[in-house]
């Protein structure tokens, strides 16, 4: 198979959309993305303020074959061609990895063709390999994706050393936490980031949480918590102004965040600014310090998070003044897809690192370290 054209069908079905993709390797050369497909089920779960795990479940039953034929078809391909069928393995939903795992080895069962299931995070870790600028080995990086905020040494596939990772909320749950006390639904963490883009950084002083601790580690729980109150204060400084009444001096005691909504657009603008400015400075200079400390000149960053604008232009100006290369995925390879699995377990089996089998008996982790790979 070294020498023949490998096409790779991945699915990825973690938590709350559905991918599928064909990606193509031969020998040595770089996997080659040829389709792929995606369907997001943020409309279903916004009625709800997060993602319901058995309506995620459900709804990844009705999308993977359809987004599996679109993404066929695109390429002008057919099952038949299919040499190999990757699937997410975990972390993740329990009930969401079961959907995708079961339709990829009934596939391989059904087309006697070898499975592979695949690390979620070593999707998003690889995936800037799919971008028009990919990365060489070794690197940090950064992966920032929903509950997961960690750095990484990486010298190659399957080589990874974890340098700090976070002790309770991540990134992205800091973004969308956040958000959620602002009243921007979900997911909140877009909507947040738009806001920031009219509002002062600096206006209020949050948080930095573990900027100065001397290792690697992330903690963002106490940054929600800050938020949480700055935002009630500004509630009861408004209704005292309102009611003709001084504002109050000391911080609310588990006041309410009802009638945020309500305040001047500019100090809205102006608390999801300051928030937003806490988050990326953590990772920024958290990820500095790692190439510090590994003497590395290359930054990867993936998962969802890395598509915030901020946290890029932040990123590549600290790097331009150190002479480090930054590599992003593609912005619509940010959030999770299936063109990261099959890219992902295209790059373990040219490694040699693993063999798909026929071997159809199937379990999910939902709860699978990376650096355990």
């Amino acid at each position: 198979m070294v020498d023949e054209k490998c096409l790779v069908l991945g699915i990825e079905s973690s938590c709350d959309e559905t991918g599928v993709a064909l990606v193509q390797w031969q020998g040595q050369a770089m996997p080659t993305l040829l389709s792929h497909a995606l369907y997001s089920q943020i409309d279903m779960h916004q009625a709800f303020g997060g993602v319901v795990p058995e309506l995620a479940s459900r709804d990844h039953i009705r999308r993977v074959l359809p987004l599996t034929n679109e993404v066929l078809e695109a390429s002008g391909r057919t099952l038949a061609d299919v040499d190999i069928v990757a699937y997410t393995r975990g972390p993740g939903l329990a009930g969401a990895l079961l959907v995708g795992a079961g339709v990829a080895c009934a596939l391989g069962a059904a087309l006697d063709k070898p499975v592979l299931g695949v690390h979620h995070l070593e999707g998003h870790l690889l995936s800037p390999f799919l971008s028009a600028d990919p990365p060489q080995f070794p690197f940090v990086a950064l992966l920032v994706s929903g509950g997961h905020t960690q750095l990484m040494r990486v010298d190659g596939v399957g080589r990874y050393e974890l340098l700090g990772e976070t002790i309770d909320d991540a990134a992205g749950e800091a973004f969308d936490k956040s958000a959620k006390l602002m009243g921007l639904g979900y997911p909140g963490g877009p909507a947040l980031a738009k806001m920031a883009e009219q509002g002062d950084p600096t206006a209020y002083k949050l948080p930095r949480p573990l900027l100065h601790s001397g290792n690697l580690d992330f903690s963002f729980a106490g940054l929600k918590t800050a938020v949480l109150v700055q935002a009630q204060r500004m509630v009861a400084s408004e209704a005292a102004l309102a009611a003709g009444l001084p504002a109050p001096s000391a911080q609310p005691n588990g006041g309410s965040t009802e009638g945020f909504g309500a305040l001047p657009l500019q100090q809205r603008n102006d608390l999801a600014a300051s928030t937003q400015a806490a988050i990326v400075e953590v990772l920024v200079k958290k990820s500095l310090a790692a190439l510090k400390q590994t003497g590395l000149q290359r930054l990867v960053v993936a998962g969802g998070v890395g598509a915030n604008r901020s946290l890029r232009e932040q990123l590549n100006a600290a790097c331009a003044k150190r002479h480090v290369r930054v590599h992003y995925p593609e912005l619509h390879l940010c959030t999770d897809n299936g063109a990261m699995i099959a890219m992902a377990a295209a790059m373990r089996l040219q490694s040699g690192l693993q063999q798909a089998t026929r071997t159809y008996a199937f379990d999910v982790k939902p709860r699978w370290p990376l650096d355990s790979l």
